[in-house]
């Protein structure tokens, strides 16, 4: 029998941890592995330690300790060889006003001692649907195509491993998706996405794993379809034929919820458990003479188990 050891993670992070002059502790003995291939969605609030433990990474942050590798390159020994398989795409739209899209593009992948490639420019920007926009000057741009030019900047040396940090914000709904799409397709291309975000759909649509950090703590890394199974609730959402005020006090022992127009009672329950109570609830709504048109079965989204992340003690 021959067993074949799981392939070595693009990143490797070991016990990180960064506290600034200031005394703020901004991470708290962050241990990840990035797995290659994939798309990773690291999720918090603001002032989590998302955009610290980014910048670490790609070298712009020193960490106060710890280790960090590269495709098996040490960020602090071998910082060119790490950084090179890297590409950045940060918050802030950060570009160069007066210059045209080809040349800001073409400037990016110099700066990092790459030779001229126009074949290559010229796939990013058709991959981003800038072509059409390759001799306008990026002052002239939405902010939409602005945020594509900072995807192609960071593409223009051809990395392996794409980090993007908030890479919608202040892109509407229409931009997003097509977005998405283009993320999609860079991983389908060999690209190692790691995103940060604030928009939890994001994460839920695209992510192939998902990690919660707050206050510095990396909570937990998790598949996301078994963070879902695990921690996922779900509701079943009974519509009434006729409105009621409140809940009936035979009824109190149950998880139930009134709307706000006493028209839907929502019964929440976990899934994992053996017995979801839902026959016995329903037998006791039987006699209590309340009768239902219409039922729906709904699971928690991914941001009903960020939320609750959040707010439990620790």
């Amino acid at each position: 029998m021959i067993v074949t050891s799981p392939p070595s993670p693009v990143i490797s992070i070991q016990n990180l941890t960064k506290t600034y002059s200031s005394g703020f502790q901004a991470l708290k003995s962050i241990t990840l592995d990035i797995r290659r291939g994939e798309i990773f969605a690291l999720l918090g609030p603001n002032g989590a330690g998302k955009t610290t433990l980014i910048s670490i990474v790609c070298g712009i942050v020193t960490p106060s300790t710890g280790t960090v590798s590269v495709d098996g390159h040490d960020i602090a020994r071998d910082y060119r060889a790490a950084r090179a398989r890297i590409g950045l795409v940060p918050q802030e739209l950060t570009t160069d006003a007066f210059e045209t899209v080809w040349d800001t593009v073409s400037f990016s992948r110099g700066l990092f001692g790459k030779a001229k490639n126009p074949k290559v420019i010229e796939r990013v920007l058709r991959d981003l649907h800038l072509w059409d926009k390759k001799d306008n000057k990026i002052m002239t741009l939405s902010g939409g195509m602005k945020r594509r030019v900072l995807i192609a900047k960071a593409l223009s040396h051809e990395p392996e491993i794409l980090f993007l940090d908030e890479p919608t914000a202040g892109v509407d709904v229409e931009l997003r998706r097509d977005m998405w799409r283009v993320v999609r397709g860079l991983c389908d291309n060999g690209v190692t996405i790691i995103l940060t975000t604030h928009y939890i759909e994001e994460a839920e649509e695209m992510a192939d794993r998902v990690g919660v950090i707050t206050k510095g703590e990396l909570l937990l890394v998790e598949d996301k379809a078994v963070l879902m199974q695990k921690l996922g609730k779900k509701q079943l959402a009974l519509k009434l034929s006729t409105p009621i005020d409140r809940i009936p006090t035979a009824l109190a022992e149950y998880p139930l919820a009134l709307s706000s127009d006493g028209a839907i009672l929502t019964y929440t329950y976990d899934k994992q458990t053996e017995r979801t109570g839902i026959d016995t609830m329903l037998n006791d709504l039987g006699r209590t003479g309340l009768r239902f048109t219409d039922l729906e079965s709904q699971q928690s989204s991914l941001e009903d188990i960020f939320v609750g992340l959040l707010e439990t003690p620790r």
